[in-house]
């Protein structure tokens, strides 16, 4: 048995001869379509990498569950990834919790949010709905998250938010499905009261399920398709097993978008501050 720190330290991770295994471990759902889907990412890691053990856990509601692959592992040595945006109460507690309680040697990797590399899927995303190249005057996008009642969680997703109005040049709100403010449909309301008429609704869901279908259902314009098995997904969870790997689980540092702001940015609702990551990324 080992401690692990959240963000992740542990003592004794070194394991004679052989390399630490990655257990992605994701929410889980009662959508079908949220197991396959994260199934179909991780096939995409081990394309990437095939020489590197690749597993996967959920916190609750699918097989298998991550004490029983921790425990499959016995006392190998295993970096955990989680399928989840941002930091909260799955990644400070629940996870980390659950490696120390294993005989499997562990450390904790961070969230996969907030990222640049995230941000490309989203603008890959909002592209494949019908968004255009050059974004009219008038548009703007609802970043739709699972939400939390962790203040790091609506950290991140103001971060992500952020990122992305840089890429686009336009404002984007954060809005949540669940135990957080604004919902989708009142920041729709709030960007239509400030004279937008193109809106859209960018799914920052790792996958397909309720969440991801009310907040789509909800846009008034275009909605994309959750984050899935974009290619970027795949490279961002290696990313994040190295980094942790390397210098212990720590956060990057702080990240900026590949292409300017316009003006416009500033009348956006404020995408600095704290990011979604306790709730379930998909329900």
């Amino acid at each position: 048995m080992t401690a692990t720190t959240p963000m992740g330290r542990t003592t004794g991770t070194a394991t004679p001869g052989g390399t630490p295994a990655l257990v992605v471990v994701a929410h889980g759902s009662r959508d079908p379509r949220a197991l396959s889907t994260v199934r179909a990412l991780l096939d995409r890691v081990r394309a990437l990498r095939p020489a590197l053990p690749v597993h996967l856990g959920h916190i609750e509601l699918n097989a298998p569950l991550l004490p029983g692959t921790l425990a499959a592992l016995g006392h190998r040595e295993a970096v955990l990834v989680p399928l989840l945006l941002s930091r909260g109460h799955h990644v400070k507690r629940d996870i980390p919790e659950t490696a120390a309680a294993s005989p499997a040697r562990t450390r904790v990797a961070a969230p996969l949010g907030p990222h640049p590399l995230l941000v490309d899927v989203l603008h890959d995303n909002l592209l494949e709905a019908g968004w255009p190249l050059h974004a009219p005057r008038d548009a703007a996008v609802v970043l739709a998250a699972a939400g939390s009642r962790d203040p790091d969680s609506r950290t991140d997703t103001d971060r992500t938010a952020s990122l992305l109005a840089a890429r686009l040049g336009v404002p984007v709100v954060p809005a949540y499905a669940s135990a957080a403010a604004p919902t989708v449909p009142e920041a729709v309301r709030t960007l239509t009261a400030r004279g937008h008429r193109n809106i859209a609704v960018a799914s920052y869901f790792t996958a397909p399920g309720r969440f991801a279908t009310e907040c789509a259902a909800a846009a008034p314009w275009i909605a994309s398709a959750p984050l899935g098995t974009h290619p970027a997904m795949a490279r961002l969870l290696l990313h994040r097993y190295d980094r942790a790997r390397a210098l212990g689980g720590e956060s990057d540092p702080p990240t900026r978008a590949h292409r300017p702001a316009r003006a416009a940015m500033a009348h956006a609702a404020p995408a600095t501050a704290p990011a979604s990551g306790a709730h379930p990324a998909h329900a």
